[in-house]
This record gives C-alpha cells, sequence and structure tokens, in this order.
C-alpha cells in the first residue's frame, strides 16, 4: 500500500496511504511526541479496507497540550475529503482521549464525523482538545456514534476506564460498542513497546500485527 508524508501545517507531518480511496480517516497516536510511525502497521491494514489513511505527529508536552496540532491536522484530513462531515476519527490512548473530545464538543468545532474509533483511550485525565475532563452530561450535544476497543491485556489503561466511558455514553443515549479484545496498550494500535528505549514503536511480530489485521477490520465495519 503507497504511503507519502506531506506537511498539516508548517514543520509538522502526516504519513497518507492511499490518496484515492472513497472513504477518509484520521488516526491520532498516543502521548508520545510525534510518533505517527508507530501507527504504520494499523493505518496500511486500514488503508486495505478503502480507505485513505491519515496519521499526523502531536506533541501532547507543546504548551497547549497538542491542541493546535490535532486541530490542524483535523482540518487537513477535512480538507481532503471528499465529504469532510464523514471523516472517521480513531485514536489511541491520549489520542483516543483526544479524538473522543473532538467528538463530544463538534459544535463548538464546527465539524462532524461518521463515526469515532478509540482504541484504549485514556478517559480519565483532561482532555487535549478542550483542556478539561470529558462531560458526563451530554444534553444538548449533536450524537455521533462510537466504537471503543479495549484489551483486557491493558496494564496500562485498564480496561474498566473504557467500560465506564461506554456507561456514560448510553446514559445519555449516545450510539457506543464496547469491544474487548484479548490484547494488550499497544498491539491494539499496532505497536509494540520498546522497555530498553521505553518508547513505542511499529509493531513486527506475527502476534501483534494479527491484532492489528482484526482491529482493521473492526474500524472499518463500524464506519461502513
Amino acid at each position: 500500500m503507497p504511503m507519502d508524508t506531506a506537511e498539516y501545517a508548517p514543520g509538522r507531518l502526516v504519513d497518507v496511504w492511499d490518496h484515492d480511496a472513497p472513504r477518509t480517516a484520521l488516526m491520532w497516536h498516543g502521548a508520545q511526541t510525534d510518533a505517527r510511525a508507530t501507527m504504520g502497521p494499523l493505518a496500511e491494514r486500514l488503508a486495505g479496507h478503502g480507505f485513505v489513511v491519515m496519521v499526523p505527529d502531536w506533541n501532547s508536552n507543546a504548551d497547549d497540550r497538542g491542541r493546535a496540532d490535532l486541530l490542524r491536522s483535523l482540518e487537513f484530513a477535512r480538507s481532503r475529503s471528499a465529504d469532510p462531515d464523514a471523516l472517521v476519527l480513531v485514536g489511541w490512548s491520549l489520542g483516543g482521549l483526544a479524538a473522543a473530545g473532538a467528538t463530544l464538543h463538534a459544535d463548538q468545532l464546527g465539524v462532524r464525523f461518521a463515526h469515532t474509533v478509540c482504541l484504549a483511550g485514556a478517559f480519565v485525565v483532561a482532555d487535549p482538545v478542550s483542556g478539561e475532563p470529558l462531560p458526563t452530561d451530554l444534553t444538548g450535544l449533536t450524537r455521533s456514534p462510537f466504537t471503543l476497543l479495549h484489551g483486557i491485556g491493558d496494564h496500562v489503561v485498564p480496561v474498566t476506564i473504557s467500560r465506564d466511558f461506554a456507561e456514560t455514553l448510553r446514559a445519555n443515549e449516545w450510539p457506543v460498542e464496547l469491544v474487548e479484545l484479548d490484547t494488550d496498550h499497544a498491539a491494539i494500535a499496532g505497536a509494540a513497546h520498546d522497555p530498553l528505549a521505553d518508547r513505542y514503536i511499529p509493531a513486527e511480530d506475527p502476534q501483534a500485527l494479527q491484532v492489528a489485521t482484526g482491529v482493521a477490520a473492526r474500524i472499518a465495519a463500524a464506519a461502513s
């Protein structure tokens, strides 16, 4: 699957798979700064389901906790989508929290999403998009569908966090599906953890790549 790298803002890079696919997915990595490569295996597999897939770098350690990077990458993806309001937003860990924040605050941002998929979302800290914890009362907000995928072997962000967020969405009558997978915090996003460097890297082992293949299929099915 062909991949190119572009700038979504001056000096800020985004990897783009399959420029000619009919649907577009924007994928936000986790808290590790400028870690777009970590989600490469998952992005490539999702592109195989008929998506243009964009994975930008972003910096959660910036003064604004990455808000400007996230919103500029969102603007970039929308500007290159045949239907900007049909964008599929996918986020992993802190990026999953950001994806949820962008979706809950879509009215304020003036955007819409076809579907939001959160992979091991870290929903218990302040959302980088709004700078505040996710609201629990969603009255008056425009409902948008969520899929939450979380590994039962995740020792970084426990699966109970996604269970609680799913309950919040259900209590507010938002459409949500929670799927618990037999995997860990890294493989669910097509990544692996390098313990020596204490960094996430693109997965190479067959078991993790098999997980990424299954996750890509679930994202594609949810967004269909």
